[in-house]
């Protein structure tokens, strides 16, 4: 038989998420974020689950012809527009709408011969210092775009750095910068991300960006998934493959990093690096990560392996050869694992491994 690990993937979660972006925005559009295979969950399945969003933002053109393969006729944004000039024949015929960042891709646009005309998102950089226009580009950008005579509409956007951040400052200016950027330009607006749809109604505007929040997780390090009322969407779990009994001084797993204190009993269960669990996630005396076992929750031993990791049983008698083990998911937030292995949850989501088995739950 199969190894135990598997991830399971729930559609409820997902629906009920996005039902708390609805709720937060209630007057804005949705752009469901499903970039990154949908952060880890399957571009089409979290697309089938997120019917009810108003359109779909990604940046990978793959993922776009897999779509509309698939039959979605929603719109779709492609969060970084296009890469070289072929990539515009792709936009005319799925009829997409692209983010402008950049000259090079105006004079790519100037110079396509397209079917139809195509709507664009302006994106203006205004404290972010990755992608964007800036200062009088700005304008210059929007007035070349219009007399381009390849637009059909142009919508502006923006990213906000810190509005993960406690208090008004996390936005406030960016978006005056992004205020006076855009004095005269009619055009519809899309600003907010997960964090500012919960934190800053102010941001909403037209159409709001959630991403990790439709996945169950929090873009906070302050407030819980569950204190927003967050669902997670994947579970990775397994099971107890292994039980060792050590006695004080006894070492786990590669380098030792773990020698153990007194008598104790773990556990060896079927999920490691290989499997998209971080590998720097610690187990040892002073620092450890959590897991649950038999419902009861305990802590990750050693360091983890290619394709295993210990785990503390001594509190769990009950716990042996085939006892399931949640990894992140149900019961224990995937933030709560990231935060152990000083990452963040999206990094966890992202890296799920191909090898490990996928479940649909309702």
């Amino acid at each position: 038989m199969p190894r135990p690990i598997r991830a399971g993937f729930s559609l409820s979660a997902l629906r009920h998420n996005l039902g708390v972006a609805r709720r937060r925005a209630p007057a804005s559009r949705v752009w469901a974020v499903v970039k990154a295979n949908a952060y880890g969950h399957d571009l089409q399945r979290v697309a089938q689950a997120l019917a009810d969003a108003d359109g779909y933002a990604l940046l990978d053109l793959n993922e776009v012809v897999r779509l509309r393969d698939a039959g979605c006729a929603k719109p779709i944004l492609l969060l970084e527009g296009i890469f070289q000039p072929a990539d515009l024949e792709i936009v005319d015929r799925y009829g997409l709408t692209v983010v402008v960042h950049d000259l090079e891709q105006i004079l790519m646009l100037e110079r396509a011969r397209l079917a139809t005309q195509i709507c664009v998102y302006l994106k203006i950089n205004t404290g972010m210092n990755r992608l964007g226009f800036t200062g009088a580009g700005v304008r210059a950008a929007y007035d070349r775009l219009l007399a381009s005579g390849k637009v059909a509409q142009i919508s502006l956007m923006t990213h906000f750095a810190d509005a993960d951040a406690d208090g008004a400052a996390g936005v406030a200016e960016q978006m005056t910068r992004f205020t006076e950027s855009t004095v005269g330009m009619n055009a519809e607006i899309s600003m907010a991300n997960s964090a500012a749809v919960l934190r800053y109604p102010e941001t909403h505007a037209d159409w709001v960006r959630p991403g990790i929040m439709l996945y169950g997780c929090s873009p906070f390090a302050d407030e819980t998934a569950q204190a927003l009322d967050l669902r997670p969407a994947m579970t990775l779990a397994s099971g107890i493959i292994a039980v060792r009994d050590l006695r004080p001084g006894d070492r786990v797993g590669y380098g030792g990093t773990f020698a153990a204190p007194k008598s104790m009993r773990i556990g060896v269960v079927a999920c490691g690096y290989a499997d998209g669990y971080p590998r720097h996630a610690p187990g040892r005396s002073d620092s450890n990560t959590p897991v649950i076992v038999a419902g009861t929750r305990t802590h990750t031993v050693g360091r983890v392996s290619m394709d295993m990791l210990c785990v503390d049983l001594s509190a769990i008698p009950q716990a042996g050869v085939g006892s399931p083990v949640i990894l992140w998911g149900e019961g224990l937030p995937a933030d709560e694992v990231a935060a152990c292995a000083g990452t963040i949850s999206y990094e966890l989501l992202c890296a799920l491994a191909a090898r490990v088995p996928q479940a649909e739950v309702e």
